[in-house]
């Protein structure tokens, strides 16, 4: 690692692949791939997978080349579901698995589900009923 403060032994190179090999799945995806057509355009894949890249690059290289809110973005889409996330972070264990070394992948797979765990619980917690028990699991 050339980075001190990266969290674990991958490339920006790497995270790319990862991320156009995850998306060119997501796209054939029956139950994801419409889920995100409603908002991604044709021709504005290669744009949002360069965007996704950065966010993961800015988490594990400590780049500092993504701008967003994941949550507030997912929050705002009435096709995300809190049920869409266990299959979102199988297909990407996937694409870990498939594309990175065994070590590299079961770092990012640790980082990926703590991140989508943290997603699933905002998205499901804020689209509750006024005054219902926050969901815990």
């Amino acid at each position: 690692m050339s980075n001190p403060l990266q969290m674990f032994d991958i490339t920006a190179e790497q995270i790319d692949t990862v991320m156009t090999a995850f998306y060119a799945r997501i796209r054939t995806h029956e139950v994801l791939g419409p889920v995100f057509a409603a908002h991604i355009a044709d021709d504005a894949w290669p744009e949002h997978e360069a965007k996704i890249a950065g966010f993961w690059r800015n988490a594990i290289l400590k780049e500092r080349s993504y701008n967003g809110n994941p949550m507030m973005t997912h929050m705002q889409s009435p096709h995300v579901q809190p049920e869409h996330f266990e299959l979102w972070l199988a297909l990407f264990d996937e694409v870990l698995t498939d594309t990175l070394p065994p070590l590299t992948a079961r770092q990012f797979s640790a980082l990926a589900h703590r991140i989508g765990e943290g997603l699933r619980y905002g998205l499901q917690n804020v689209r509750q009923r006024a005054g219902a028990v926050p969901v815990l699991d």
